[in-house]
């Protein structure tokens, strides 16, 4: 089992496809990782997060033979995990009603995206800005989640969206201003 984890994700694909007990692995590599990316992106109940991901992974699986080994692997399961969403949510026709995130990772998207100085310790503005990010479309909080939480080089972001680099480039420039904006008309100054 140890020699198993020290495989690759393309050779654990190889495994997996060969032997179905081998894809316990991949899962066991990629639950925690893509658990938070859907929390983070969704910002669903945990219960309702475990069962996005069940599907992510079921899916993950029935394709399993049509995995490009060009693709990183990571990019692959996150572009499905990034299509359950979008399927989730037009499928309830609903924005999200819970506030998931930890303080922490609101930090982390927040001090990348704008910059913000040690002042942003503020729990009162941290509250705030996270209810500016929550009002953000999905299409720049997803590129922003991406970039500056799950720390995705433009190329993975590129693989998951299906996007070019330049939009990719724009989405996450536009996404920082319409944040800017969002604070500054609710006259959020944390700078």
């Amino acid at each position: 089992m140890t020699e198993e984890k020290a495989l690759t994700d393309a050779q654990l694909v190889e495994s997996a496809r060969l032997n179905p007990e081998s894809f316990g692995l991949l899962m066991e590599r990629y639950q925690n990782p893509l658990f938070h990316y859907i929390r983070r992106l969704t910002q669903l109940a945990s219960d309702d997060v475990q069962d996005l991901l069940q599907e992510v992974f079921i899916k993950i699986y029935q394709n399993l033979n049509s995995y490009d080994s060009d693709l990183k692997f990571s990019s692959w399961a996150y572009r499905i995990a990034h299509n359950q969403v979008i399927d989730h949510f037009r499928r309830v026709s609903s924005r999200p009603k819970t506030n998931a995130l930890e303080d922490y990772e609101w930090d982390k998207l927040i001090q990348a995206s704008v910059h913000l100085e040690k002042e942003l310790a503020n729990k009162d503005c941290v509250e705030k800005i996270k209810n500016c990010i929550q009002a953000l479309p999905m299409k720049y909080k997803e590129v922003l989640i991406l970039r500056f939480v799950e720390e995705k080089e433009y190329e993975e972001i590129m693989d998951i969206l299906r996007k070019p680099k330049g939009t990719v480039a724009t989405l996450i420039a536009r996404g920082k201003q319409e944040l800017k904006k969002k604070m500054k008309e609710q006259n959020i100054d944390c700078l």
